[in-house]
């Protein structure tokens, strides 16, 4: 049976996340306080003791997900013995959780990755003035009927489907306006809900394209490794191993859709029937459950998940 490891998004972090892995393992405090160095300042306080509007800021989001993932895949090779090499066939992540997925899997240092995620961050957060953009989910549309709503609402403007994360649930991402009313025509096109979503900037479209400048600059700066265990690209929804190519789908997904479903289908159809969760949150299982028919989907992310890991491996 092929696993393969996933990594989560934006819009799982919780106040307290991780906190009970550092207190019981050493390798997860060790994480948390790399990541703090890197960035000249604690974090690992924003992500145990909040308060929550400081740790939902995008720029601090972004990085303290990572943080949490990272401190996780530590304790599980520290204690479960685990080897992405040896035990995974693919690893993947949600938007900022490929980044995740990618320090996994040894094409970044946690210290690079906890920068570059501050300045992804905070580079989608100043591209558009507040207010000028949206995002809005559409619920009950596959993604050819989503993508045609985002058409028909753009109207001049940008308007464009941001994350087709299965499921027939797909976000829209653009001007605000353009996804005012791509909720009025997807509501009138059978929609079973679409709503405006309580984000800070319209990730995941062409509005974003001063912050995908931003990432290719960061990146040039960064020493990229081969991974240990193929990524499957958000924006390609296929493997990667070749570092220059990784560089290029990181850059294009600031900018393109985050293709969840087609690359969850795309390891399902590799062999895969088994996803961890590594992190916060339980999304991703959700979703994996519903795109991949008999895909098991489980999350690690507490000292409890770690024992029963260890308990199934052994």
């Amino acid at each position: 049976m092929a696993v393969a490891f996933v990594f989560p998004g934006q819009g799982s972090q919780t106040v307290g996340m991780g906190k009970a892995l550092a207190d019981a393992f050493a390798p997860a405090k060790a994480v948390f306080a790399e990541v703090d160095a890197a960035l000249g300042e604690s974090l690992s306080t924003t992500i145990f003791e909040g308060p929550q509007d400081k740790l939902t800021l995008t720029e601090n989001a972004q990085p303290a997900l990572m943080a949490v993932s990272l401190a996780v895949m530590r304790v599980l090779e520290a204690e479960a013995g685990l080897s992405l090499a040896r035990d995974a066939a693919f690893v993947a992540g949600h938007s900022l959780g490929e980044y995740s997925a990618l320090a996994a899997a040894g094409t970044f240092s946690v210290a690079d990755a906890a920068r570059l995620l501050r300045t992804r961050g905070q580079a989608m957060q100043k591209a558009v003035p507040v207010g000028v953009g949206a995002m809005a989910a559409l619920l009950g549309l596959d993604y050819d009927a989503a993508v045609a709503v985002a058409a028909e609402a753009a109207q001049g403007e940008v308007c464009q489907a941001a994350n087709d994360n299965g499921g027939g649930q797909v976000v829209v991402s653009g001007n605000k306006a353009a996804v005012e009313r791509a909720v009025e025509i997807a509501k009138g096109k059978g929609a079973k809900r679409a709503m405006l979503l309580p984000v800070s900037a319209p990730f995941h479209c062409a509005l974003m394209a001063p912050a995908a400048e931003v990432m290719a600059e960061a990146l040039s700066k960064v020493h990229v490794m081969a991974p240990v265990v193929p990524v499957v690209s958000n924006v390609r929804a296929s493997a990667l191993k070749d570092p220059a190519e990784i560089v290029k789908a990181l850059v294009a997904q600031v900018t393109g859709t985050v293709r969840w479903r087609e690359s969850v289908a795309y390891m399902a159809a590799q062999g895969v029937s088994k996803f961890y969760e590594i992190g916060a949150g339980k999304v991703l299982s959700g979703l994996v459950k519903r795109i991949a028919d008999g895909a098991i989907g489980t999350a690690i992310g507490t000292p409890d998940d770690v024992a029963a890991f260890k308990a199934a491996k052994n």
